[in-house]
């Protein structure tokens, strides 16, 4: 998703086909033991990303195809579009599809610990650190290194900068505004 504050996917149950790749889409993605994940579409004679005709307005594109060996490795990700088959949340784990899996029933409550310490640090140092890492990682490393330098030479200047500083040297909780 092409947004510029985190997003956390939270999935209890089943995360199937669009399900998964909704989830894929997200920064960070938590689930409960007993989730079933998988990405079936082989099975229907197509492959998963192709929701064009479901897509509402271009704000979610699926994208399994292209996310899922991102965050799996090309070979993991060929197996389980392939065979269609679904795993566990122990599985998606163990594989880095999942940041964090949680007894059934908990994965809310694991987001919103997850968002409440997101919540604690400098809105803009996480906008620009998102930026350098989903950018970063579409260009070369050397073009890479350079956005990084550009997102954080745009943090210098910022009142929540120095607002960190100070609340460092005062040893309290920073109180950012997000200027």
């Amino acid at each position: 998703m092409a947004l510029h504050i985190p997003t956390i996917a939270v999935i209890e149950g089943a995360a199937l086909g669009g399900g998964l790749e909704m989830a894929l889409s997200c920064d960070i993605r938590i689930c409960g033991e007993d989730a079933v994940l998988g990405l079936p579409e082989t099975g229907l004679a197509i492959i998963p990303g192709a929701l064009s005709d479901y897509e509402v307005l271009h704000l979610f594109r699926a994208g399994g195809t292209q996310r899922l060996p991102r965050l799996v490795g090309k070979s993991v990700a060929k197996e389980l579009i392939f065979t269609g088959r679904k795993i566990g949340g122990r599985d998606a784990l163990s594989m880095g599809l999942v940041n964090h899996c949680v007894p059934a029933g908990e994965a809310r409550l694991k987001a919103l610990e997850i968002a409440r310490d997101i919540n604690q640090k400098g809105p803009l140092a996480i906008k620009m650190a998102k930026q350098a890492i989903d950018e970063g990682l579409e260009i070369d490393m050397a073009s890479a290194l350079s956005l990084e330098e550009d997102c954080y030479e745009q943090l210098l200047n910022t009142k929540d900068r120095l607002e960190g500083l100070a609340a460092f040297a005062e040893k309290r909780k920073p109180r950012y505004i997000g200027e």
